[in-house]
């Protein structure tokens, strides 16, 4: 089966309704996934990426039954090394040994890393390289380093002015009607914002310089087609906007409260602060999730949005909570910026939650403010009062 994309350019890859976590169980999936995959077919037939080696022999059984002949295959590009996207190429390549390969240099490292040095016939390329597929067509490279990997890239078909973009503007999310225009766009944002915020906010001094480069080109873009999610078709360049303003220290008028409770103390404390922040500023956001229970992944999503932060944790063995202590760890590794943050929780002798709380965050990159709420067993009316300088140091504009 092969689905149209535009002219000679058809959709070859895979749906994944039942995917429930990808990147390991790092990301969590709601609205299944797909590995995309291209084929073009102008005098020279092209495909580009692959999906993952779990449906390996459907797919090269699938490109059998489109081109006849496997053989048809004039080169094959790989946009990125990551097994979602080169999880066929050995079971392909056994089928059809000596076929080209196209990729970065670092692309040959990750191949080779990966599935064990083949022979493979590797043809290098770096930005603005091309080959022409006949037709008056060509492909263009661009490399697209920590977009997510090293390795990765883009490949641009003229005529048809269709950007392969890989990894760039996906999202994890099933649309069997394949564009954007056939997706529920609520679904389709909501994913798309949460692909970046938690693979991509750590590269965005790249994503920045990378848009910029890729608008130096003035090139026309008709569609833009992902390697997960929905293919863009109308206005493409919605994507490119919204990253353009995603990858700039994004944030919306929101403030996000994570925490984790032992005997409901850091609980209280929790809802009292979110309530204090809505009377004192109604029209901002305000979201609370207790991190033992909520979907990692959603809540960075909403810290993504926050302009500020409030993390809370009972004191443990002079530590925090082992579940605050690995969400801060995925915090830091996201590298927020901009943001402001502060510390609240509940202690019954020693007390450290706080301090250690405030030097965690300060450590992800966050704006720490002093103000801080630090509770002996239960939370009393002189407590209470305490939350109305943090929320005021939380929502005060610099």
């Amino acid at each position: 089966m092969k689905r149209s994309v535009k002219n000679n350019v058809s959709w070859v890859g895979w749906l994944d309704w039942e995917l429930e976590t990808f990147h390991g169980d790092d990301f969590s999936i709601h609205n299944g996934s797909s590995q995309n995959a291209y084929l073009i077919e102008e005098e020279k037939t092209v495909l580009i990426d692959t999906v993952w080696a779990p449906h390996r022999f459907e797919f090269v059984e699938n490109l059998k039954s489109v081109l006849g002949d496997l053989h048809r295959i004039d080169f094959i590009v790989a946009n990125h090394g990551e097994i979602d996207h080169s999880g066929s190429l050995p079971a392909l390549l056994d089928a059809i040994p000596g076929t080209p390969v196209y990729c970065t240099a670092n692309a040959v490292k990750s191949l080779e890393g990966q599935f064990g040095k083949r022979g493979w016939n590797f043809r290098v390329v770096k930005t603005g390289d091309s080959v022409d597929v006949g037709n008056g067509k060509k492909l263009i490279f661009v490399e697209m380093p920590m977009l997510h990997w090293p390795d990765s890239m883009a490949t641009y078909l003229t005529g048809d002015n269709i950007l392969f973009s890989n990894d760039a503007f996906g999202q994890h999310y099933a649309v069997e009607e394949l564009f954007n225009d056939r997706a529920d766009s609520c679904v389709l944002w909501r994913e798309a914002m949460k692909y970046y915020a938690n693979i991509l906010t750590p590269f965005s001094a790249q994503a920045k310089r990378k848009l910029a480069e890729i608008a130096a080109l003035k090139l026309p873009f008709d569609i833009i087609a992902p390697s997960h999610g929905a293919i863009w078709r109308d206005d493409p360049m919605q994507i490119v906007r919204a990253y353009a303003k995603w990858c700039d220290a994004y944030q919306e008028d929101q403030i996000t409260i994570a925490y984790d409770t032992m005997w409901e103390a850091t609980a209280k404390i929790a809802h009292a602060l979110a309530e204090e922040i809505a009377r004192q500023s109604p029209a901002t956001i305000v979201k609370v999730f207790n991190v033992a229970k909520a979907d990692k992944n959603d809540v960075m999503t909403e810290v993504f949005k926050s302009r500020a932060i409030a993390v809370g944790s009972p004191t443990v063995g002079n530590d925090i909570l082992s579940s605050v202590s690995g969400w801060l760890s995925f915090l830091k590794s996201l590298k927020f910026r901009n943001k402001k943050a502060a510390a609240f929780g509940a202690y019954g002798w020693s007390g450290e939650c706080v301090k250690v709380l405030q030097a965690r965050l300060a450590d992800a990159g966050f704006i720490v403010v002093p103000e801080n709420v630090r509770v002996l067993w239960n939370p009393t009316e002189t407590d209470f009062a305490q939350l109305l300088a943090l929320a005021a140091a939380l929502l005060k504009r610099e």
